[in-house]
């Protein structure tokens, strides 16, 4: 063979690739793609039909040679990095050169791929079909090996062919048909690997995208993954427009478990193919595995509202059917993905949006954007529900039909967000289908409800999935369990963890479980009985884990360009973490804390100077007091060991007894030991073996701090930083230094100061609710709550908001089925309170607790359980008669008021306030007995004088209220004379003490506007000038 007749095929080829796999290419590839064959991964259909080829300008034309030319000369420098790792790891013969194995870094090539996907900005753009590449010029010599390897062949002297060919690699490693020839020649001696091989490095040189595409299926053929992915990329790299060889490369990298190629490939033909469902449902899951759900919902999210726009009838046909098909292949499953990720996410807002529009539009209603304007979803009501929606002037239910997983998803968005009532109609619904075919649909809702801490509902739902053999599961009994034990419930849930046990007697985490609840029974020995089996369980297993250990198979040699068998960016298990060189030392730590210690005193003691000319209200000892008190404020809220997560612990000092981490068989231990301490009766040991808490910090005390603490929030407050102040406090509130309830109360009620001078009423309507909460059947937080909203439109806007309302009618009923039937109460012992028997499941929708509601439950020591009232109490129904009195729902507020007065008839307050609500009434149109009203009003307002009338101070109160009361009824002669009564007295005290005005002022404007309506305007001027001028 001579030397044309050896070059000939290779030069033909590069022709070929020259002129058909262009970067920038637009062509029809159809016929390469035709011949890749029968056993490859289906791809989307349509992948070529979206290419379109068109004829671009001069310059488009260079820009895509351009293109071209890079994508060749990136290929050809892998050719050149292989070239000098076999010349390094040869011993420099052309014998030895390729004896060893090439590597390549696998990371550095997906690299590449990632950068060569974002650079391929040129598919659309024409190219022109370019000459022939010939490679670089060979020299005489290497022409003439050339044609004596070609001889050598012909004449089946495979040795002396592999020798001369070696030798013009060694001389020319860009002479293609020597490694073409070497190829084929151990192709014949049936080394199919090191052929192939041979032919990737030949396949660098000839730039053709058809050629990469056969070594790929070879590669994958003979189990070299690795090396088939990187022929896939170099095949799209060559032709951009093969979106086959992307799927290709995702399969494969799906396939063994490299999944962040998957990812990058997968995403990389979105770009080519956007919204494209086949792919998003291959990414879909390959996301989730990686933990990438934000970007999953965005990819969905961009998926649903493009097929919106296309098809707003909901309907289309499938591109890859030809069928009509609801939302045009987007259909229900997609929406109950998009939806699942939302609500993992923790964005329920969303959820529900997606459910509700997505449903909508796919039963052809998406122009009824009306529903939007609906907080609930009085749209998807069903008969059954027995939901009262829809009064007077308001929405109509729709009652259209919904899918029983969509209302699943609505149910669990709607429940984990807050809108208890909304999702419970929805989970009713779902729970009433067959539980053995709606399992899975079942446990999320319960699981949900668990979530909320909702744990009778929760309870209710694992009990029934639990109560079948077909539906039952250990997690399902072990959350039953955890929801007996958490509504206090312990013997209960006791049987349960018994059951479990006995079930699969190996269940450690049950064991402990249930010697836990056995300690709180006061049974330490079957506790003790129950650990001593876990940690003999634990100590067994670890001797087995000891046996049976390894040592893992030995590699074997592999015929492959890459390392097979590892997945990229996996971490081998078993391997050591290293070492923090920026970690301090124990012995640092505390040299750290020494000096922090010193500062803090340093600090603390100019405080103490500058306290007195700071509340002097110096400005210089002010500036300099807050300066320092910030160092130290700042210093104590950095300490992380202020603020565990296990508050109820306490502040056991910044290196505790026990420095090691608690694990599970320290926690076994630990109990084992205070099991058999209490079943020993030694006290004395009980009592050492217990940590003290520390009452101090760097040699300040708590008490100091959080006076300390108190007073900064307050500066900070009254010089116009009250967002800072305020962080600071509610900061405080989870120092587990601070988790009595007389710290708790005292921070809470700075925070209520603090709210009250910056006018931010809502925080202390938050706040005021926690000290009800906390203090369940007393008044005195109930008198904290009105005397800080005391007069202005602010604070009787937050009087009013709804979440206050709700609450007080809650504590309100509580109360009174306290005194009338005790044994309907039960102490929930996770809230720490008394709550009604049965009221989680049906019942009225104002008795579900808001979130703010519940009570937290810190290491209150000295908490024990309110008693239970024994007679009922007016200020409740009071104060929420007085509520819907501001509301202006005066029939409402008679029925609570005149409840109040029964209970309390010589209080004044309680008589003013139904005289008021009574003339309310009256004056309303909807009224059909107004003079009983008012005659009713002057009856509580006569007892009103009789009761409050006998000082000086209550008489001027008395004649104002009357004279208003008489105003709002146009008996003008009547409100003057009591305002002329308000006004003579106050002209008493005045002589006596300039600054008693009382109420003449309030009295002197309203009786201005009585003169000036009645025409008599010099009279009101001589009010102006008396009492209404400064």
């Amino acid at each position: 063979m001579n030397w044309d007749d050896a070059d000939d095929p290779w030069v033909s080829s590069d022709e070929d690739a020259e002129g058909s796999s262009d970067y920038g290419s637009t062509s029809d590839s159809g016929s390469s793609d035709s011949n890749s064959g029968d056993d490859r991964v289906a791809g989307p259909s349509e992948l070529h039909n979206r290419a379109s080829h068109s004829h671009g300008t001069t310059a488009q034309s260079r820009d895509a040679d351009a293109e071209e030319a890079r994508v060749e000369a990136a290929i050809e420098g892998d050719f050149d990095r292989l070239i000098q790792n076999i010349r390094e790891a040869g011993d420099g013969t052309s014998s030895g050169m390729l004896s060893k194995m090439w590597d390549m870094n696998l990371e550095e090539r997906e690299a590449e791929f990632k950068d060569d996907l974002r650079a391929a900005s040129g598919v659309g753009r024409s190219k022109k079909k370019r000459g022939r590449r010939r490679g670089p010029v060979l020299s005489q010599q290497v022409r003439a090996l050339i044609g004596e390897g070609n001889q050598a062949y012909v004449d089946a002297n495979i040795p002396e062919t592999i020798r001369i060919m070696q030798e013009v690699i060694r001389i020319e490693p860009r002479a293609a048909p020597a490694w073409s020839v070497l190829a084929q020649c151990y192709d014949d001696m049936g080394e199919r690997g090191k052929a192939l091989q041979l032919r990737i490095m030949a396949a660098h040189l000839n730039h053709d995208a058809d050629e990469w595409g056969e070594l790929a299926e070879q590669s994958r053929a003979q189990g070299y993954n690795q090396q088939a992915l990187y022929c896939y990329g170099k095949m799209y790299h060559l032709d951009p427009t093969n979106v086959n060889a992307l799927w290709d490369r995702a399969s494969l990298a799906k396939e063994i478990g490299d999944l962040k190629t998957a990812r990058s490939t997968m995403l990389a033909m979105l770009k080519r193919l956007p919204h494209h469902l086949p792919v998003l449902d291959e990414l879909r899951p390959i996301l989730i595995e990686l933990s990438d759900l934000a970007l999953c919902a965005e990819l969905f999210q961009g998926a649903f509202d493009h097929y919106h726009s296309v098809y707003p009838s909901g309907r289309g046909v499938d591109p890859e059917t030809g069928e009509e098909v609801p939302g045009g292949g987007f259909g229900l499953m997609h929406l109950l993905v998009l939806a699942d990720l939302y609500n993992t996410l923790g964005e329920y807002g969303k959820a529900v949006n997606t459910i509700r529009k997505g449903c909508r539009w796919l039963q052809g209603r998406a122009a009824q954007k009306f529903w939007d304007a609906c907080e609930d979803d009085r749209e998807w009501d069903v008969p059954e529900s027995n939901v009262q929606r829809g009064g007077e002037g308001e929405m109509q239910p729709g009652m259209y039909p919904l899918d029983v997983n969509a209302r699943h998803r609505l149910a669990i968005a709607r429940i984990k967000g807050g809108d208890i009532e909304e999702g419970k109609m929805h989970a009713k619904i779902v729970l009433a289908q067959d539980a053995a075919e709606y399992a899975p649909l079942f446990s999320e809702i319960a699981d949900a409800y668990f979530e909320r801490e909702m744990y009778a509902e929760a309870g209710h739902i694992y009990e029934m999935l639990g109560g079948d053999a077909g539906t039952s599961s250990m997690y399902v009994l072990l959350q039953a369990a955890s929801c007996r034990r958490m509504i206090g419930d312990l013997k209960e849930a006791a049987e349960v963890y018994e059951h479990v046990i006995q079930a699969d007697p190996g269940h450690n985490e049950a064991k402990m479980k249930l010697a836990e609840i056995y300690e709180i029974l006061n049974e330490p020995r079957k506790a003790l009985d129950l650990v001593m089996q876990v940690i003999e369980s634990r100590k067994r297993r670890a001797a087995h884990r000891e046996g049976t250990a390894e040592g893992g198979p030995g590699e074997t040699a592999s015929a492959s360009l890459f390392e097979e068998g590892k997945v990229r960016g996996a971490k081998a298990k078993g391997t050591p973490a290293k070492a923090n060189p920026n970690r301090l030392t124990i012995v640092q730590l505390r040299e750290l804390e020494t000096q922090k210690e010193r500062e803090a005193v340093q600090s603390w003691h100019r405080v103490q100077e500058l306290w007195p000319q700071m509340l002097a209200n110096e400005e210089a000892a002010t500036r300099e007091w807050l300066v320092e008190a910030e160092k130290l404020v700042e210093s104590f809220r950095e300490t992380r060991a202020l603020f565990l997560t296990s508050r109820h612990r306490g502040f056991r000092g910044m290196f505790p007894r026990s420095a090691r981490k608690q694990t599970t068989e320290a926690s076994e231990d630990n109990m084992a030991s205070r099991l058999q301490l209490e079943l020993g009766r030694d006290t004395l040991a009980r009592k050492g073996a217990k940590s003290e808490n520390v009452n101090t910090f760097r040699t300040i005390s708590f008490e100091n701090w959080l006076r300390l603490f108190m007073h900064y929030a307050f500066l900070l407050t009254r010089r116009g930083q009250y967002d800072l102040g305020n962080e600071v406090l509610r900061h405080l509130l989870y120092s587990n230094a601070y988790q009595s309830r007389s710290s708790q109360d005292s921070i809470r009620l700075a925070l209520i100061t603090c709210a009250i001078h910056a006018d931010q009423f809502q925080t202390v309507v938050e706040q005021a609710r926690k000290l009800i909460n906390g203090h369940q059947f007393n008044n005195e937080p109930i008198r904290v709550l009105i005397s800080s909203l005391g007069s202005g439109l602010r604070a009787t806007d937050a009087f009013l908001v709804s979440t206050l309302s709700k609450h007080l009618l809650r504590e309100t009923r509580l109360a009174d089925a306290a005194v009338r039937d005790p044994d309907s109460l039960r102490y929930n012992t996770a809230q720490r309170r008394y709550g009604l028997v049965g009221s989680s499941g049906k019942g009225d929708p104002d008795d579900v607790p808001d979130d703010d509601d519940e009570v937290e439950a810190p290491a209150i020591t000295e908490l024990e359980r309110a008693k239970l009232p024994t007679k009922p109490n007016p200020l409740n129904v009071a104060v929420y008669g007085q509520i819907l009195l501001a509301a202006k729902s005066y029939q409402s507020a008679l029925f609570y008021l005149l409840q109040a007065y029964d209970h309390a008839p010589d209080d004044p307050l309680v008589c003013l306030c139904l005289a008021i609500a009574s003339i309310g009434r009256a004056m309303q149109r909807q009224s059909d007995n107004r003079h009983h009203l008012i005659t009713q009003a002057m009856a509580f307002l006569t007892h009103y004088r009789n009761l409050r009338g006998d000082t000086g101070q209550g008489v001027d109160e008395v004649e104002y209220n009357f004279g208003r009361v008489f105003q709002q009824l146009g008996l003008h002669s009547l409100a003057v004379r009591h305002y002329q009564k308000v006004l003579d007295a106050a002209e008493v005290r005045t002589q006596s003490n300039e600054e008693d005005y009382g109420l003449a002022r309030e009295a002197a404007y309203n009786l201005s506007l009585i003169y000036v309506s009645t025409g008599a305007a010099p009279l009101a001027q001589a009010l102006y000038r008396r009492w209404l001028s400064l």
